[in-house]
């Protein structure tokens, strides 16, 4: 135990490995010795008596996969800073665009959404051999991201081309996607769900190691989603015309079993079928057969009331049980028909409103295609083809209302946000049906060869401005409707950004002079340019915070005193931090501080004496 009761507050999120470690011990304690698994021993405590023996089981591994394990394994070192500059609403907004790395987002987002996300939608590249990949840097995140950016020289971790010719052309493609699947699935609920765009090039490989982060028991679902209407007659085989969508749950749900997530109906939009020409009670209904070719157990006979019976048809049969038929005609739901035609059953709008089983096959008339996507862009940004191959939103509105629920406030996560297709999706269906879903939105500024958006990501965050503004006008003057949530028009816009602390690196020479310097360096941890509201958002973040969390300034002694609390949190869990550089007793004394309750300060804020004061009264940590 040390002597020094003041921690640090931590410089790096999250240490997976280390959680995942705690969760085994608590669960399997026999397993787990000095913070290492003995994993033949948990194999069999699992009831895997032969874990010793040599196996030839199945497995699927490609080259470079335990550097994708580093990935996902290596904490991060950076922050999101904020930029309400570019925001819209930026009190009162729920949904985040952020700006950066996608697999650094994801473990900076890993503590405030475990468990947390409804759905997951991505477009993640398609590894044609023309589009660009992330190759991840295991050591040095900051750097990688610096270099990604185009803010040093290329070196180590960059956007590459991935062209076939490489000797790593699908094992490039697994290191990149892997390590960001696992982190997806940790940030979604019980409940939740996640849509995968892919075509042929990798939907085999896709489909595998989703089967091995999500469990191919998870597996619910191939959409065959139709992409063109036009036959391409330059193709050497064939006209491709389809992609696909990959469905897995995070726990599918079981009969009889535990929960997990359960599709939703789509609503039916055409009921002109329907129709009520003799007045009936219980409105429009359209007639239905009593026959079908799908054999049923049933086997009796119609009597018509003018004395004609009938056996079903050669080659079909009853659609319902006897018994069922005849509360058709005790309801009088039943159409007899004239002489020996056979009966039609009322089948009533009122039963069938609930929605429709959703299909695997997705036609453009149903979601939409290509060209719907590049026009719907296209006229928004009043650019012609600003961006290649962009999803159209009707697409992601369906997905949505199958994965969703409205007014549940879900959570919409898309990780290669490109152009922002889903945050369109998100706030065009929720003024649709009154929803109140949120999006999280992340995508890397990856460059393009335009002045006006010189990077993808500000196409992306334009697009959501203008979606609003046109959403806003179209609103001007209606009157809210009874009953419904106030709508959210706005988002906050966060960057990734190197850590406003300072980061250790040992000294460029080798002697005590240089350390002695360097150590000096560190008396304050906090970098000299960072600004109050970076440090405390990076504060906040990295304690498991959302950037949704509200930053109270508070007047105390004299000093400055921030009050950080999740809006989120059932219990309202919240935290102090002050940033002055020489903290008064005053203030300590002057706050409600109870031994659970965390402050956060400088280092060189306290003396000795108030260290100790402090680390008795609540839970301490420095800067």
């Amino acid at each position: 135990m040390t002597d020094d009761p003041i921690q640090p507050v931590s410089r790096a999120v999250p240490d997976l490995a280390a959680e995942q470690v705690a969760q085994l011990k608590r669960l399997f304690p026999e397993c787990v010795a000095e913070g290492r698994v003995d994993f033949d021993r948990l194999r069999a405590t699992l009831g895997d008596l032969d874990a010793l023996a040599p196996r030839d089981g199945y497995s699927f591994t490609w080259a470079g996969k335990q550097e994708a394990f580093r990935a996902l394994q290596a904490p991060t070192h950076m922050t999101l800073r904020p930029a309400p500059e570019e925001s819209i609403n930026w009190d009162d907004t729920r949904h985040l665009f952020i700006e950066g790395e996608n697999l650094e987002v994801l473990k900076l987002l890993y503590k405030a959404y475990y468990n947390r996300v409804k759905m997951i939608y991505i477009d993640p590249p398609y590894n044609t051999g023309n589009d660009f990949i992330y190759q991840d840097d295991f050591a040095q995140p900051r750097r990688a991201y610096l270099e990604k950016t185009g803010q040093m020289d290329a070196e180590g971790n960059r956007l590459v081309s991935n062209p076939e010719s490489s000797g790593r052309y699908h094992s490039d493609w697994l290191s990149m996607i892997y390590p960001r699947l696992f982190l997806a699935r940790q940030l979604l609920r019980d409940d939740g769900v996640i849509f995968v765009s892919i075509d042929d090039h990798e939907v085999h490989h896709l489909r595998l190691v989703m089967n091995e982060v999500f469990g191919e028991e998870n597996f619910v679902a191939t959409i065959v989603w139709e992409k063109v209407h036009t036959r391409k007659n330059s193709a050497l085989y064939f006209s491709v015309s389809h992609d696909y969508i990959l469905v897995y749950a995070r726990t599918r749900q079981q009969k009889g079993g535990q929960p997990g997530w359960a599709r939703n109906l789509l609503p039916r939009e055409n009921t002109d079928a329907y129709q009520n020409p003799d007045d009936d009670p219980r409105g429009p209904w359209k007639p239905d057969p009593v026959y079908a070719n799908n054999p049923y157990s049933a086997d009796y006979r119609i009597h018509k009331p003018n004395g004609v019976q009938l056996g079903p048809p050669q080659g079909q049969y009853w659609r319902f049980s006897e018994d069922s038929w005849q509360r058709f005609v005790r309801e009088g739901s039943v159409i007899w028909g004239n002489g020996d035609s056979y009966p039609m059953v009322k089948r009533y709008l009122s039963d069938v409103q609930d929605g429709l089983v959703p299909v695997t096959l997705f036609t453009r008339e149903f979601a939409g295609d290509n060209a719907t996507a590049n026009a719907e862009l296209d006229s928004l940004m009043g650019i012609d083809r600003l961006m290649d191959y962009p999803k159209p939103s009707l697409l992601i509105q369906r997905l949505m209302q199958i994965g969703t629920v409205p007014h549940s406030s879900d959570i919409v996560l898309d990780f290669f946000a490109g152009s922002c297709t889903t945050a369109q999706a998100v706030l065009e269906l929720n003024g649709e049906d009154g929803g109140n879903r949120q999006f999280i939105m992340v995508q890397m500024p990856e460059p393009t060869d335009r002045e006006d958006f010189p990077t993808i990501a500000a196409i992306g965050a334009e697009r959501i401005r203008r979606v609003i503004a046109r959403m806003n006008a179209e609103r001007e003057g209606q009157l809210p409707l009874d009953g419904a949530a106030d709508e959210d028009l706005g988002f906050k816009l966060f960057k990734l950004g190197p850590s406003t602390q300072k980061q250790w690196a040992p000294p460029a020479e080798d002697d005590v002079d240089a350390l002695a310097r360097q150590l000096a360096a560190f008396d304050d941890g906090l970098l000299p340019d960072a600004s109050e509201t970076d440090i405390l958002y990076e504060v906040l973040i990295k304690e498991g915070y959302s950037p949704h969390a509200s930053i109270q300034p508070l007047d105390t002694a004299g000093q400055r005193v921030y009050r950080i609390q999740e809006p989120d949190d059932a219990d309202g869990r919240a935290f102090y931090a002050c940033l002055e550089p020489r903290l008064a007793e005053a203030t300590v004394d002057a706050l409600p501080l109870e031994r659970e309750t965390l402050f956060v300060c400088r280092d060189t804020a306290l003396d000795d004496s108030l260290k100790t004061n402090l680390s008795l009264r609540c839970v301490l940590r420095a800067l």
